[in-house]
């Protein structure tokens, strides 16, 4: 067969990835925090795009303003905004609109420093953090958090004078971890630091000496010792205990008693101490802030007995392009640069707010399809969640299943019965004993979790004994399925529960 050159017309479809097609991807992904960040990002980006008043109500001047939020009735279209139509009007139009408001009166809200009382004009003409912009941040005079790691540098300066047993304090503290331990052995150290294991673990002792008591430990053990010999009652007995701490988190009294040489009334007097120390003492500095979940729908009974879905509209981003100043500049550009950069600019907010929309148009696409598939458990509890598949909800609503994924990823659902992710709503099947209708994956936990709850201390339930009742109940599953559900849910064997249970009769 000869290789000739020839000419040939091929017709054929492909998906291009445009820079828009992946800024509404992106956006589709993000959680509400990461949205907000983002979009404050282009707003200091793209001198087109204004922030939204609260009200959802245009600016002055400024076209695409979403129409003003209204709950959502479920499986319809919600209306977020006519933005991504506005956005595309074009500049000859803006011009009737250019806002020739007068700068006096461009904020007539805002008080003129030179009009304010006495004494305002010095706090302001300092400003937050030293900056002359009139503006006055209280948190700038807010003072930092102390971290465990400065606390410690403070008692390290107090503590040790020499500058190499000063270094190596230091460095040990970089691998105290939030919980208060050290992350890494001493030979490790050692070879780092190019000195002898020795002069590492004396430093170590000054560190373990420090406030609070138990910091810098390598384990558990040896926490709980250290703040055992601070109170003066680290005996022989309670060092026996110490070194087996396996058979206290099982309540294997028995070997315990004979391994530290105590009665049954003294062993519950020394559980009893090590309960008051603190297993992990880094925790009371410097934690982190916990961020609230923020929902992203809300979903309530209907007059109708139906559901109605909404989205939150604090977790919206209210973006306006402001085409009146893209008019009011265009006309005075000469450059093609300039008029480049601002037909760049003018693209890029409307493809945002046009992302922006269709976010919230897909979000609650999806939330309406997800609350209609999990109906009974709205109505009636966990133990009606159905089985779902991201392919189910998908189907149903015309989309494809990477793009279910992206919207169910960090978003939120607050309830009558709480607040869950989105994700939550979609588990696996687990087949009917009898041939009958699937059981959600989750709602099979649940009754577990029911059962074990329920057990007499006197009969607790080994993992067959829940088999055997689940297959009563029309659930066909298998025992280490059962086990694997018990241990993810952090609910530990027949025999512990048993000894727990024993042990809190007792006392």
């Amino acid at each position: 067969m000869a290789l000739t050159q020839r000419l040939q017309i091929r017709q054929s479809q492909a998906l291009v990835m445009t820079p828009q097609l992946m800024q509404a991807i992106k956006l589709l992904q993000l959680s509400n925090l990461d949205l907000v960040a983002y979009v404050d990002a282009e707003l200091e980006r793209n001198p087109l795009l204004e922030p939204g008043n609260a009200d959802g109500e245009a600016a002055p001047g400024v076209n695409g303003a979403p129409a003003a939020d209204k709950p959502a009735e479920a499986g319809e279209t919600w209306n977020g905004s006519d933005s991504a139509a506005n956005g595309e009007a074009k500049a000859e139009r803006a011009e009737d609109h250019i806002d020739d408001t007068s700068p006096d009166d461009a904020e007539p809200g805002r008080q003129r420093i030179a009009d304010a009382p006495g004494g305002y004009s010095e706090w302001a003409s300092v400003g937050a953090g030293g900056r002359d912009d009139g503006e006055f941040n209280l948190e700038a005079f807010v003072s930092a958090e102390t971290t465990l790691a400065d606390w410690l540098r403070e008692q390290l300066t107090l503590q040790i004078v020499d500058p190499v047993r000063r270094m190596i304090g230091n460095y040990l503290i970089d691998l105290v971890d939030e919980a208060g331990y050290l992350t890494s052995d001493l030979a490790t150290v050692a070879e780092k630091l190019g000195t002898s294991v020795t002069e590492i673990g004396a430093v170590l002792g000054i560190l373990q000496s420090f406030d609070p008591p138990g910091v810098c430990a390598r384990d558990l053990a040896e926490c709980l010792a250290i703040q055992l010999k601070e109170q003066n009652r680290y005996d022989p007995a309670m060092q026996a205990l110490i070194t087996r701490l396996d058979l206290l988190a099982r309540r294997d009294f028995v070997p315990l008693k004979k391994i530290c040489g105590v009665g049954d009334e003294d062993l519950a007097d020394m559980i009893a101490e090590i309960r008051r120390l603190n297993p992990k003492p880094g925790l009371a500095f410097g934690s982190a802030v916990v961020q609230p979940i923020v929902p992203d729908v809300f979903v309530r009974p209907g007059p109708d007995g139906g559901w109605i879905v909404e989205l939150n509209s604090d977790t919206l981003p209210k973006v306006l392009v402001n085409q009146s100043y893209y008019a009011e500049v265009s006309a005075t550009t000469r450059r093609d640069t300039e008029k480049s950069y601002l037909a760049e600019c003018l693209q890029s907010a409307t493809w945002l707010v046009r992302a922006l929309d269709q976010r919230a148009r897909t979000i609650l696409k999806v939330s309406n399809e997800i609350v209609r598939q999990q109906d009974a458990f709205f109505a009636r509890g966990v133990e009606h969640l159905r089985p779902l598949n991201l392919k189910t909800v998908a189907e149903a609503i015309g989309m494809h299943e990477s793009t279910v994924s992206r919207v169910t990823a960090s978003k939120y659902m607050a309830t009558s019965r709480g607040i869950f992710e989105l994700k939550y709503f979609f588990t696996s099947a687990i087949a009917a004993a009898h041939g009958g209708e699937a059981h959600s994956a989750e709602a099979v936990r649940y009754r577990i979790k029911q059962l074990i709850d329920a057990e007499p201390p006197s009969d607790v339930l080994s993992d067959d004994t829940i088999v055997e009742k689940l297959r009563d109940a029309g659930i066909d599953i298998a025992r280490r399925t059962v086990a694997k559900y018990r241990e993810a849910m952090r609910i530990p064997s027949s025999v512990q529960r048993r000894r727990e249970k024993q042990s809190a009769a007792a006392d």
